[in-house]
């Protein structure tokens, strides 16, 4: 599956790193999308499927060329690296044009997933009544995620393990938002807010020469629920690939359909007209983060009217499913140069 890749190569697989660790912290965007449309969604799971036994003991008798080849490592490696970059830069600029151009910034996540559905159902051949069923299986299950009420916030470290292994279906179910899911649970605050930026603010402290973060337990306490996090999201990237590189293989058609009903679904989570409920107390206070900013409890979807903010949302939309075409368009070109 690995092959010599150019510098253009490498760069690309940085950005399509970029674009998914960005979608997964967007409440409602799957990374998973970014890798199927943009054609290394099979790469992806074949890589991270090669993370077993055979890879360990690659690993543990010191063999790490053999083991770095083994797993596809120079792909997921590029990859992963832009997903790290996209957590403190990319994904700061969305949260930021969330919160001031929000109707907008939905408007282009609705239009790439509507892309998405295209893409996937254009060449899909498979349809028969099991296919059917499991498209409408998928659609269902997506909007009941979409409706659900939100958890409150839960530290304890096995439950954030949890978390971490349940979020990250984003980025091997596409049409999955991890990030949504987190909201759900109740601790997207909590893992995706509070403790990347404790690393962050530790990272800096470490630079400048200032360990006195040693002695600030509530610092000590972020990294660690980061740290079980990580390790939950590794462990159910390794798991979840191995059953979906299965499933892929023996059940083709009806897992396509599937996920291709969990995109549908996720339309629900993307809508645009929205208005946003936050969590507040039984006297009506707001409840606000470490931050001091308003937390997301849920949204209130409705139709919208037909004024020029709508036609510019729509144009919005138009320009969304563009970005999906655009990847098309690249994804099949890289295939065809590698073969």
């Amino acid at each position: 599956m690995q092959s010599t890749r150019t510098l253009t190569d490498k760069l690309f697989l940085v950005i399509k790193g970029l674009g998914m660790g960005a979608a997964n912290k967007v409440p409602g965007v799957s990374g998973g999308v970014v890798a199927f449309v943009a054609g290394f969604y099979e790469e992806f799971i074949y890589s991270l499927q090669k993370v077993n036994g055979k890879a360990f003991k690659l690993l543990i008798n010191g063999r790490f060329k053999s083991f770095f080849r083994y797993i596809n490592g120079r792909f997921l490696s590029l990859l992963f690296l832009g997903m790290i970059v996209s957590y403190f830069s990319v994904s700061k600029i969305l949260d930021y044009l969330i919160v001031n151009y929000e109707l907008y910034i939905w408007s282009v996540f609705f239009g790439m997933i509507v892309g998405s559905i295209y893409y996937i159902g254009k060449d899909f051949d498979g349809w028969c009544n099991k296919t059917i069923l499991s498209v409408c299986i998928g659609i269902i299950i997506g909007v009941s995620i979409s409706f659900l009420d939100p958890a409150t916030q839960n530290d304890n470290l096995w439950f954030v393990f949890l978390c971490g292994m349940i979020s990250v279906t984003g980025m091997t179910l596409p049409g999955f938002s991890g990030s949504f899911i987190l909201i759900l649970l109740g601790n997207y605050v909590l893992l995706l807010v509070d403790s990347v930026n404790a690393l962050y603010d530790t990272i800096f402290d470490i630079f400048t020469g200032d360990f006195s973060f040693t002695n600030n337990l509530e610092r000590i306490r972020m990294l660690k629920v980061l740290g079980v996090f990580t390790l939950g999201s590794v462990a159910g990237l390794v798991t979840f690939s191995h059953i979906l590189n299965y499933v892929l293989k023996h059940f083709r058609n009806i897992t396509l359909s599937l996920l291709m009903g969990f995109i549908i679904g996720s339309l629900g989570v993307v809508w645009p007209w929205k208005e946003t409920i936050y969590k507040t107390t039984e006297s009506g206070l707001l409840i606000l983060d470490s931050r001091g900013e308003k937390i997301i409890e849920n949204y209130t979807r409705f139709i919208p009217k037909m004024q020029s903010e709508t036609y510019i949302a729509a144009v919005y939309i138009l320009f969304g499913i563009l970005i999906v075409l655009a990847l098309e368009w690249y994804g099949k070109k890289t295939r065809k140069i590698n073969g």
